[in-house]
């Protein structure tokens, strides 16, 4: 994990997602980039400034409007630069010079980003996430893992990281990536799955078969990645209660290019139930 980008607007919640990310800059000796986002129109600010430190935009040549955001970004890099948990960390200051969510992802290419990690505000963060907020946006448009902080978390070491799957062959690449990342944490994996259809014989046979089909189009042993069944035939409460029974404090989900957040790991589960957690949750795309 060579670099990690953390899109701030520097409010308490973003500051959660770069407590988490620091943490893993010091175990991982990452490159961390702290980029912001300005709110200037495009004609107000030449766009070759997009990527450039904040002190290099903070020039004569600039119109006043520009001037002042990029100056009060500029305040803002440096209060916190001032936490308590930044002492003693180098990041590198980063800024785009309008609000394109889309170009978050574009940074993270350019820079050879491993992983994004973003704050999701208050109780209704999580759902705004999964209808189109700006995380959501993000999520759409990265090729890397997006990771979603909730809450502060002073030590973040998650001994146990579930990915959501509904066993369809189409999430393997999504799954690959997931065990990847659970070994650079080094912290124990399975996949969840919930069984919300009956539990004759013949469908547990068939969740085995579709089990071992999604493995070995993802090249792991099942031994590496234990398959958790709840039966329930309310997805919603069945991962609910899956993730509390198994004490997940990590959960990976699939995510698709051109769906976003739709194809999870049933289309019957909602929004609601996923606003609830307050687990952090990890993106990972599928091949398209």
């Amino acid at each position: 994990m060579k670099t990690i980008i953390v899109p701030t607007d520097f409010s308490e919640t973003a500051n959660y997602a770069l407590e988490v990310a620091v943490q893993l800059s010091k175990k991982y000796d990452s490159k961390l980039i702290v980029l912001h986002l300005l709110e200037i129109p495009d004609h107000v600010i030449d766009d070759k400034y997009s990527t450039n430190d904040v002190a290099n935009l903070t020039t004569p040549n600039n119109p006043p409007a520009a001037l002042f955001y990029m100056k009060l970004a500029q305040k803002n890099f440096e209060k916190t630069r001032n936490l308590d948990f930044m002492q003693g960390v180098a990041f590198e200051e980063a800024v785009q010079n309008h609000l394109n969510f889309k170009e978050i992802g574009i940074t993270a290419q350019k820079h050879n980003a491993d992983l994004i990690v973003m704050g999701s505000h208050g109780a209704t963060g999580i759902k705004e996430f999964f209808v189109g907020s700006n995380t959501e946006k993000v999520v759409r448009h990265s090729e890397i893992p997006v990771m979603v902080i909730k809450k502060r978390m002073e030590k973040f070491n998650p001994t146990s990281f579930a990915f959501a799957s509904d066993l369809n062959t189409e999430g393997a690449s999504a799954l690959k990536q997931a065990k990847e990342v659970a070994q650079q944490f080094n912290t124990n994996f399975s996949i969840i799955h919930i069984n919300d259809y009956n539990d004759s014989a013949v469908a547990s046979e068939k969740m085995k078969e579709q089990y071992h089909e999604l493995l070995e189009a993802a090249g792991i042993n099942s031994a590496d990645a234990p398959l958790l069944v709840h039966n329930d035939d309310d997805v919603e409460n069945g991962l609910h209660n899956a993730i509390t029974k198994n004490n997940i404090e990590l959960l990976g989900i699939a995510t698709h290019g051109r769906k976003g957040l739709a194809h999870l790991f049933n289309e019957n589960i909602s929004e609601e139930l996923i606003n609830h957690l307050s687990l952090p949750i990890i993106t990972f795309k599928m091949n398209d």
